[in-house]
This record gives structure tokens, C-alpha cells and sequence, in this order.
């Protein structure tokens, strides 16, 4: 489901719960009987009316059946879906069966020949005529076809940098290429736009409603109707292979995922080994991202960066808990490599958004859950840079007991709440005062240095502070206490 919702697939029902394994893909014929086992996921074709869906829904022994359709599930389905336990997922009628046929079976059987986006390309290039790039929606390069001789400058850069070079991007979008791709899944040609950008027959990846990418074929002239038909059937042959990347990509976040929040809840040595990281010398790494008004849009962009690549080739292992980003990341004693990952994860992401970052301290397994901890209560004293708890313990510590006065359990007599009602009521700064004596270490000199007043102005103030409370300033743990106080009282 958290892979299909992607598609405009709702969930109505789910008699048993969401816990249940899924084996099989089984298809629906209308004109025969369909048998499918119990832990099969049945794709209804041919379902024509809520009736009928009724009736397959009601006479199956599937786990769940996918029906094309919009919520509310119709009562009579929902009926017989509680009699049968098959959970109903509803998927927008925009969605294609071949679409979802091939997503499901990813999902379910693992993504067993999902086939090579390359030779799409080619057999694209082959039939339309021309060079072929695959594009994902950010204009970054996914595959291109094994012929290119001959090609422009712009798709000699294009292939090399891996994504469209940013002046023939602008010259693209000021044709209106993006806004059509947007809208439309007829191709277009774009005539040659400059000197180093030749012509373009382009044409959308889209699966239902949501744009996955585009198919370009460098041609000098408009293509007749055969071979532009033919490259809308690349499109979506291509859509098929980028949702089923996409899929088999989303379930190995999901379960690296789940391990990542075992660990920092238990600490148990044997997840980490199944994530591949070692019992010893790790760090967690908090991350908050935000950007523009959306609540989590740059949190899931971050964790989406974070996971890419394979495991073996990323250092960390990342897990997203509502709107934070935890990664468990190797580095021992030196937090510098936390805090360059954190940066470089920072530039990964758009240009407005804004990265904190809290890092907890060294720990071996048992440990990652005070490591979290450390990392939560770091995140929450960033201003913009990453805070490493190795550095901010006196802060974090600090945090802490400021908490614990909000919360009513800081005694609300003493000196230094007299003096703090003091100034209230009368406009002094005692409290201020006494600040400065007790970080100077009782230096009146210094002390009045900080304050920007003479000496005597500030032995003055003392005086009168030992007439409005107790001041036991030669009493080490009395002092200590009042420091304390001081720094937490707001």
C-alpha cells in the first residue's frame, strides 16, 4: 500500500489488517472462473458494475483484489468483502491494468526480470530514428540508446553530466517543452532552439495522473504519424520499467527502514548486521529539512537522497520517523564525517530548503538508543548548522533541566527567584547582576567588564541584592545551584 498509494490507490477495507503476506498475482478473466489462492493479490479486469465487483469480492479466497474505482467503496462490496477477509484497494481509473500488473508483481515477487531501461532505449532509437535519451521528471539521465553518433553538443553534455545543461534546460522551458510534458502525452517536436541544441521529438513517462519522466529522440524534422505512435509506445513501455525501479527501490527503504528503528529502539547487535553496519563506533544523525509551505515534502525528498544508491555503496542507514530523518552512520570518535555527510546531504536538496541536524555521541549497539536521544535533543538546539552532542553536552544538559522548570519542578523559592521577582517588580537587574559575578568567579572587575558598568557600580548592586534575599556566596554547592538556575531561568 505504501508503494501503490503513489498511484492513487486507496486502501477501503482490510478485514485482516495490513499484516498480510502476499505470495501471488493473479488476474481476473471475466469470461471463466478465476482461482486464486489465498495469498494472492487479484487485479479485477473486466469488473463492469458494483455488483459484480460484489460477487468477486464476495466469492474469492484472495488476500486482497484491486478494482478500478474512485472512494467511497459501494456497501454492497464492502459487505462482501467482510464475509470473504479480502481487503478492496481502489485504484484511479487513469491507472492502467498493464501498469499495475507489472507494479504488483514487483511488489509481490520481488521484481524478477524487470528488464534493462538501456535497451528500451534502443529499441525506441531503432523504430522512431534517431538517438534516445530516457529522463527522469528532474531532467537527469536514466538510459540512453547505444546509437549516438552524430548527436549535438547539448546531447553529447546531456549524457556526460547525466542531466540536461541548465541553458538548453531554459531554452526548453521557455518553448513550453515542460508545460506540454505537464499536460500532454502526444509527442512533440521542438525545432532546433540554438545553435548547439539540434531538433527534439519528445514525448512523457507517465503512470496514470503522475509524470515519471520523458523519452527524447534527437530528429531533425517532424516524424510521421507511424513512428511517433511508436514512441508513445516507448513511453510506455519505459513507464513500466521506471515504476518497477521504483517499486523494488521503495521496498528496500521500507525494510531498511524498519531494521533502522529496531535498532535505535532496542540496540539489538544482530539488526545492525543484517543493515550491514558494524556493533561498534556509530553515530545517529537526527535531520530536520524544511521547504516552502509543504509539512514533509522536503523530510521525504531528504530521505529519498539518503537512500539512494545501493546499500553497499552508501556509508549509512537511513529511516524516516515522521518528520525526522534518522541515520545510523559509522564514523567512531571524530564526529567530522557526521557532520560532512549532513552537508553534503544539504547540497542535495532544492536551494530554499533548510537542513538542521542534531548528532548524537559515539555508541556501539546496545547504546544507539542514548545516541538517538543525544541526536533528538542536538536537532532541537540547531539553528542551521549540525550540533554535535560531543560539543553541546553543556547545552543539551542545560535543555534538560529548562525542561524540567517548565514542567513546574524548578523550587519556585530561593535567591535566585527572589531576585528574578524582584526585577520584575521593580526594574532592577539582579538577576543579570549575579549572572555575570558567578561566570566571572566572583571577578568583580570582570564581571562589571561584561555588564559595561564601573566596579563600584556593581559591588553597589550586590549589597543591595544581599538585602532582598540570602546570598550564601561563599558556599561552593549554593553557588554551583544558583549558576545553574540562572542559566535555565529564561
Amino acid at each position: 500500500m505504501d508503494v501503490l498509494g503513489s498511484l492513487g490507490t486507496h486502501l477501503s477495507c482490510a478485514p485482516r489488517g495490513r499484516d498480510v503476506e502476499l505470495r501471488g498475482v493473479a488476474l481476473h478473466d471475466p469470461a471463466e472462473h478465476t482461482a486464486a489462492a489465498a495469498d494472492d493479490v487479484l487485479l479485477g479486469l473486466g469488473v463492469p458494475s458494483p455488483a459484480a465487483a460484489a460477487r468477486l469480492v464476495g466469492g474469492t479466497s484472495a488476500a486482497a483484489v484491486v478494482l478500478h474505482g474512485a472512494p467511497p467503496l459501494d456497501e454492497r462490496v464492502l459487505a462482501a468483502a467482510k464475509r470473504s477477509g479480502a481487503a478492496v484497494l481502489l485504484v484511479d481509473p487513469s491507472v492502467p491494468w498493464g501498469q499495475l500488473a507489472n507494479v504488483a508483481q514487483t511488489l509481490v515477487l520481488g521484481g524478477q526480470g524487470a528488464g534493462d531501461l538501456f535497451a528500451v532505449a534502443d529499441v525506441i532509437a531503432a523504430v522512431v530514428g534517431g538517438p534516445v535519451t530516457i529522463e527522469d521528471q528532474q531532467s537527469r539521465v536514466l538510459a540512453y540508446s547505444y546509437r549516438q553518433q552524430g548527436v549535438d553538443p547539448v546531447r553529447v553534455q546531456t549524457i556526460l553530466g547525466r542531466r540536461v545543461p541548465e541553458e538548453a534546460w531554459q531554452a526548453l522551458d521557455g518553448y513550453g517543452v515542460f508545460t506540454h510534458l505537464a499536460r500532454s502525452d502526444e509527442p512533440l517536436f521542438v525545432p532546433k532552439l540554438t545553435d548547439q541544441l539540434g531538433g527534439r521529438l519528445v514525448a512523457a513517462v507517465r503512470a496514470g495522473r503522475e509524470l515519471l519522466g520523458s523519452v527524447w529522440v534527437e530528429v531533425d524534422d517532424p516524424v510521421d504519424a507511424v513512428r511517433a505512435a511508436a514512441l508513445v509506445d516507448g513511453a510506455r513501455t519505459a513507464a513500466l520499467h521506471l515504476l518497477r525501479a521504483r517499486a523494488s527501490a521503495d521496498l528496500e527503504r521500507q525494510a531498511e527502514a524498519d531494521l533502522v528503528i529496531e535498532a535505535l529502539d532496542s540496540g539489538l547487535p544482530a539488526n545492525l548486521a543484517r543493515l550491514g553496519l558494524p556493533s561498534t563506533d556509530l553515530r545517529v544523525i537526527a535531520v530536520q529539512a524544511h521547504a516552502g509551505e509543504g509539512e514533509h515534502g522536503a523530510a521525504l525528498l531528504a530521505f529519498s537522497r539518503a537512500t539512494a544508491g545501493f546499500g553497499w555503496s552508501r556509508p549509512g542507514r537511513s529511516a524516516l520517523f515522521g518528520n525526522v530523518l534518522y541515520t545510523v552512520l559509522p564514523c567512531g570518535d571524530d564526529p567530522a564525517t557526521a557532520v560532512d555527510w549532513v552537508r553534503a546531504l544539504g547540497r542535495e536538496l532544492p536551494a530554499e530548503a533548510v537542513v538542521l541536524a542534531g548528532v548524537g555521541g559515539r555508541a556501539d549497539a546496545a547504546s544507539l538508543p542514548a545516541s538517538r536521544g543525544e541526536a533528538d535533543e542536538c536537532l532541537a538546539l540547531s539553528e542551521g548548522e549540525p550540533v554535535v552532542y560531543d560539543r553541546a553536552w553543556a547545552r543539551v544538559l542545560l535543555r534538560r533541566l529548562a525542561a524540567v522548570a517548565e514542567a513546574g519542578r524548578l523550587p519556585s523559592r530561593g535567591p535566585v527567584a527572589d531576585l528574578v521577582r524582584h526585577d520584575a517588580e521593580h526594574g532592577t537587574q539582579y538577576a543579570m547582576t549575579l549572572r555575570a559575578w558567578l561566570a566571572a568567579q566572583g571577578d568583580s572587575r570582570e564581571a562589571a567588564r561584561v555588564l559595561s558598568v564601573h566596579p563600584n557600580t556593581l559591588r553597589y548592586r550586590m549589597q543591595r541584592m544581599a538585602a532582598v534575599t540570602s546570598l550564601p556566596l561563599d558556599d561552593p554547592e549554593q553557588r554551583l545551584a544558583m549558576a545553574i538556575a540562572l542559566a535555565i531561568t529564561p
